[in-house]
């Protein structure tokens, strides 16, 4: 997971850091127009044809492609029944708050741009919630309910973590370029996610590193929604998810949110 991180973020900054000139030569496109309609498809890094300085571009157009855009990477926070506070059912749950996290991305899209100011699109991409447990434990995997047995060493690190596939249904609202070829980004949408899986990684001195794959009873299909502002590639993020964290009777009324870095908005 770390070289995933270090890998988008590594991608990110180059793409960040490339001119104006060299996006436009770096991006792969490959356009198909008629008199009635413009397609529009790219495998890229960004969206860096439709620049709204370009009098030529049409008003509106099809678009979509292989992209590596969005990319978030945050803080998670557990919301139980609309506290911040766990209830005593989930104490087992309480976890490090700086070390509990987010990351996620897209490396799909399809949507139309109506203007050079307003497009709407649905994208696919890859979504990680990883929850740095405080207590000594260990979920339990394979178990109808959230079960977990109390151990009697330290563990340096115990990380529950869920990953999902993601589908985010985008309208994105953006100024004209300034002089600097920068513009201000609002998104916002809803998004339905899909279960991959569930791990717990665990580090001690007596045991080593493990690793547990399950589902651990997180929801197999996940609805929320999430708001994005940026200037330029590089913007701010909140994401709420509207039911709960796991599928079971127990944890009814624990929810997700999540917030903090976007890059690569295009």
């Amino acid at each position: 997971m770390k070289h995933l991180i270090l890998t988008a973020l590594l991608v990110s900054g180059l793409a960040g850091m490339i001119s104006p000139a060299a996006n436009a030569q770096q991006d792969t496109v490959i356009r198909k127009s008629s008199k009635a309609k413009n397609y529009t498809l790219d495998v890229s890094f960004g969206d860096k044809e439709d620049s709204t300085k370009n009098a030529a571009a049409p008003k509106g157009r099809f678009m979509g492609g292989i992209t590596f855009t969005r990319v978030d990477w945050g803080f998670s926070r557990l919301i139980d029944n609309g506290s911040f506070s766990l209830s005593p059912e989930n104490k087992f749950l309480d976890y490090k708050g700086v070390k509990t996290s987010t990351f996620s991305f897209d490396v799909l899209y399809f949507g139309y741009r109506f203007n050079p100011n307003f497009k709407v699109y649905v994208a696919g991409g890859f979504d990680w919630t990883l929850i740095r447990l405080k207590n000594n434990i260990t979920i339990q995997q394979n178990t109808p309910e959230l079960t977990y047995v109390n151990e009697e060493i330290a563990f340096s690190k115990n990380r529950l973590s869920s990953s999902y596939v993601h589908i985010p249904l985008n309208f994105e609202f953006r100024t004209k370029e300034n002089d600097k070829g920068k513009r201000f980004y609002f998104v916002l949408g809803p998004e339905v996610s899909f279960l991959l899986n569930g791990k717990v990684k665990q580090i001690s001195d007596e045991r080593g590193k493990q690793k547990f794959r399950d589902d651990y009873n997180f929801q197999p299909v996940r609805v929320g929604g999430t708001v994005r502002l940026g200037y330029g590639g590089i913007g701010l993020f909140t994401k709420y998810y509207f039911n709960d964290m796991f599928d079971t009777v127990a944890q009814k009324g624990l929810r997700n949110m999540s917030f903090g870095v976007t890059f690569g908005l295009n």
